[in-house]
């Protein structure tokens, strides 16, 4: 696994951005504010350009095309986008989250406690990641992969696209959004700032 990747993880991982249904505000929490305030550092310091946070706390950034006049491609590419939520769910705590990195996974139980194991008979993926790095809270709270992870994801690939401007790519839009676990994500979400022609 790449350390950037892995390390990114770890540190949004650790910020709490549990949002609760019963709230009235968007954000629903203001964890999820320090998070996006977060990234909105991490994308300065990655040479990312057009970033903005919003009094909702959706995080929007774009990575220019750059392509040349002469490429096929240059008038018709379509603008890509991806988008990663940034709460937690509200079902379980986020606050202290530890995660506990097992590089080359050797198979076998994860304990992650005195009280909770993650068993490989009730999970038999685990059999399919022998060798692997695993990542996994130390049960006590969430880990909040769901989407840290994808966070961590899009952050480490828009870096490797400054880093290589050789690698050739159409405009990528990005977008990071609030309470998706409670299902208010898209509520105040602005497409038209957004701009992407297709998105995952």
């Amino acid at each position: 696994m790449n350390d950037s990747l892995l390390n990114r993880f770890i540190r949004y991982a650790r910020i709490d951005t549990r949002s609760d249904e019963n709230s009235q505000t968007t954000p629903s929490t203001t964890g999820q504010f320090d998070l996006a305030r977060h990234l909105v550092c991490d994308l300065e310091k990655i040479g990312m350009a057009s970033i903005e946070l919003d009094d909702r706390c959706y995080v929007y950034a774009r990575l220019p095309a750059n392509l040349p006049s002469d490429h096929p491609a240059f008038e018709k590419a379509p603008k890509i986008g991806f988008i990663a939520h940034l709460d937690t769910s509200p079902s379980v705590s986020g606050k202290n989250v530890s995660p506990q990195v097992i590089p080359g996974y050797g198979g076998g139980d994860l304990r992650l406690n005195h009280e909770f194991t993650i068993r490989e008979s009730e999970n038999p993926a685990l059999k399919e990641s022998i060798g692997q790095t695993l990542i996994t809270a130390d049960g006590t709270t969430l880990l909040g992969a769901d989407d840290k992870s994808g966070i961590a994801i899009i952050m480490t690939a828009i870096s490797e696209l400054i880093k290589n401007p050789d690698t050739l790519h159409p405009d990528i839009c990005i977008a990071f959004t609030p309470d998706e676990e409670i299902g208010r994500g898209a509520q105040h979400f602005d497409l038209e700032k957004f701009d992407a022609d297709f998105a995952y």
